[in-house]
């Protein structure tokens, strides 16, 4: 038996607007992969500490409050510290594109905007994990 691509969704601070953040944790089930979905306002410490006690391969933040250029570099760095190097960590919500851009040199691996199809999530996430992750476990 395969193993399962494991995904844990979060939505980092005071952003109370989940629907989105549900859809795509659907999506990644429906696609087969395991997904812990964290719920409303989570520290990066908590959203890093649950990445680890869990084993994920992908974190996914859905960030609508505009604090993605706070929470993502956070993320990153706890990430780095817990040494969770392996692991994807993928985003989506109102981003500006100068700031997607400027996440994704930093180390995030992609950025969703509003409207984009789950299947292209999902493909990106198989995609990531066939090229990284697969001989890990």
């Amino acid at each position: 038996m395969e193993k399962k691509i494991k995904v844990l969704i979060a939505k980092p601070g005071l952003d109370g607007h989940d629907r989105g953040a549900k859809v795509v944790a659907r999506a990644l089930r429906d696609a087969g992969m395991e997904v812990i979905y964290t719920g409303l306002h989570q520290t990066a410490e908590m959203i890093v500490e649950t990445a680890l006690q869990e084993d994920v391969d992908v974190i996914g933040l859905s960030i609508l409050s505009g604090a993605h250029m706070t929470y993502f570099p956070k993320v990153l760095k706890l990430m780095k510290e817990k040494g969770l190097d392996d692991v994807l960590l993928f985003g989506g919500g109102i981003i500006p594109e100068e700031d997607a851009r400027k996440l994704e040199e930093m180390g995030v691996g992609k950025i969703f905007g509003p409207g984009t199809p789950t299947e292209e999530i999902v493909q990106y996430v198989k995609d990531w994990y066939e090229k990284h992750r697969k001989n890990k476990g």
